[in-house]
C-alpha cells in the first residue's frame, strides 16, 4: 500500500515537472528569439517561432511521453463543429457586455484621476481606410499570433495536464475548477516577465482566470482565444486612444 501511495507521488510531481519544464524551455526560447530580433537585427521573421512553439511544444511533450496529443484541445475545429462556433459568439458577448463596461470606467479614472493623463480620443493622422486596416491587423495579430497560440498552450495543455494532477472538485459558475486554474494562471502571468519583465505582469492573473474559465465551461480554448484576443485589442485601442503608445 505504501509503494502504491509512492508510485501516484510520483507519477504527480512528474506531471508538474513536464510542464514546468515544458513552460520554462519555451519561454525561454521565445525571450531568444525575441533578443535576436532586438539586439542582434535579426529579420523579424525569427518571432514566427512564438506561435509555433506554442501550438507544438504540447504535441512534442506528448509525443516524448507517447501519448496521443488530441486527447487535448490543442487543434483548431472545424467549422461543422457548431457546438463550439456557439460557445465562442455567446460567452464572449457575455463577457464583453459585463465586463467591458465598468473595466473601461475604471481604466478612464485610474488614468485621468489617478495618473493625470488625459485623454486623447483621436486615431492616428491618416485616411480612415488606413487607420480600419491597421485596426484588422491588429486584431488579426492578437488573435492568430497570440490568442490561439497562448490559450492552445497555457489552457489546451497546461491547464489540462494539471487537471490530472489536481482534478478539479469546485463549480464556479457551472464550470468544474480547481488548483490547475490557479498555478495555470500563475505561470501565464509570470511566463510574460520571463520574454521581458513587466512591473505590471502580476495583473496578468485576473483575465487569465477568465481564460481558464472559459476552458472549462466548454471544454475548448477557442472561446478563451477569442475572449483572449479582445482584451489584448481593447488594451491597445485604449493605450492610443490614452496616449500611452502608437498603433
Amino acid at each position: 500500500m505504501s509503494n502504491l501511495s509512492t508510485a501516484k507521488k510520483s507519477g504527480k510531481y512528474a506531471i508538474l515537472i513536464e510542464v514546468l519544464v515544458l513552460w520554462l524551455v519555451v519561454n525561454l526560447l521565445i525571450r531568444a528569439a525575441k533578443m535576436l530580433y532586438e539586439m542582434a537585427n535579426v529579420h523579424e521573421a525569427v518571432l514566427i517561432i512564438v506561435p509555433i512553439l506554442f501550438m507544438y511544444g504540447p504535441v512534442l511533450s506528448c509525443r516524448l511521453r507517447g501519448e496521443d496529443s488530441n486527447r487535448y484541445p490543442i487543434t483548431l475545429p472545424s467549422f461543422s463543429e457548431r457546438n463550439i462556433w456557439w460557445d465562442v459568439w455567446k460567452y464572449n458577448a457575455l463577457l464583453i457586455g459585463v465586463i467591458t463596461p465598468p473595466f473601461l470606467v475604471v481604466y478612464h479614472l485610474w488614468h485621468t484621476r489617478v495618473l493625470g493623463i488625459e485623454f486623447q480620443g483621436a486615431l492616428p493622422q491618416g485616411l480612415w481606410w488606413e487607420n480600419v486596416w491597421t485596426l484588422l491587423t491588429i486584431v488579426g495579430f492578437h488573435l492568430f499570433f497570440v490568442g490561439i497560440p497562448e490559450e492552445f498552450f497555457y489552457r489546451g495543455y497546461i491547464q489540462s495536464r494539471l487537471d490530472q494532477l489536481w482534478v478539479p472538485k469546485v463549480k464556479w459558475l457551472g464550470a468544474p475548477v480547481g488548483r490547475s486554474l490557479i498555478v495555470t494562471s500563475l505561470i501565464f502571468a509570470f511566463g510574460h516577465s520571463i520574454v521581458e519583465f513587466q512591473w505590471w505582469h502580476f495583473a496578468i492573473f485576473v483575465p487569465s482566470l477568465a481564460f481558464g474559465w472559459l476552458r472549462a465551461k466548454t471544454g475548448d480554448v477557442m472561446a478563451g482565444a477569442f475572449f483572449h484576443a479582445w482584451c489584448n485589442v481593447l488594451a491597445t485601442v485604449l493605450e492610443k486612444l490614452y496616449g500611452l503608445s502608437a498603433w
